[in-house]
């Protein structure tokens, strides 16, 4: 199911209910913008992304989509994918955390300054994009696929690429391939779903 409001994603995670809903207030006492992207809120100046909010199983979570770039407000921030990511960095809170809203309002203020003054970490452009063997094998053997795969656009080609490339076994490598085959057919980017804002 598809999630269409805030309230509708706080109430898929009611183990996070007060905290989601703790969040959302600060958030809300912002210029930002609430939406929903990729299934989860998100909070917009003038369109661009600045914070998003996240509930998962051990842990709740502000996004910043550019928090790499925090100078002043770095002491709460981590990583989450110390090798893949560049921009997103997020403050995470447990059950037994304390949310400190006048600590939490220094982070979003310099979040919503970079964002006003343009300062934003821009994906590498050009990166040689490496085709698993799988995927290869694949677009080798069906010449539609193969047309359909290269009139997508580089990002999602590299969606696909990544998608496959992921995986650690083989048999989830060959059922990621079905999964994706009438996607790429269709013309659409693996990610494309929860774009929608």
């Amino acid at each position: 199911m598809a999630v269409k409001s805030v309230d509708q994603y706080i109430e898929t995670h009611p183990s996070w209910e007060q905290e989601l809903l703790f969040l959302r207030e600060i958030l809300q006492n912002t210029e930002l913008e609430e939406c929903i992207k990729w299934g989860a809120p998100v909070y917009a100046l003038d369109g661009k992304n600045v914070v998003g909010m996240a509930a998962f199983k051990n842990h709740c979570a502000l996004w910043f989509f550019n928090g790499a770039l925090l100078k002043e407000n770095t002491a709460l921030l981590y990583n989450a994918q110390e090798d893949k990511t560049k921009a997103l960095r997020q403050i995470r809170f447990k059950k037994e955390d304390e949310i400190k809203p006048e600590i939490l309002r220094k982070y979003i203020a310099e979040a919503i300054q970079n964002q006003r003054e343009g300062k934003e970490i821009k994906p590498l452009k050009n990166k040689t994009l490496v085709l698993p063997l799988e995927l290869k094998e694949e677009l080798e053997k069906d010449e539609h696929l193969k047309n359909s795969y290269y009139e997508l656009t580089k990002g999602k080609q590299r969606e696909y690429a990544d998608y496959i490339s992921e995986a650690k076994r083989e048999v989830t490598k060959k059922s990621r391939l079905e999964k994706i085959k009438p996607m790429i057919l269709s013309g659409v980017g693996l990610n494309d779903k929860y774009k929608n804002c």
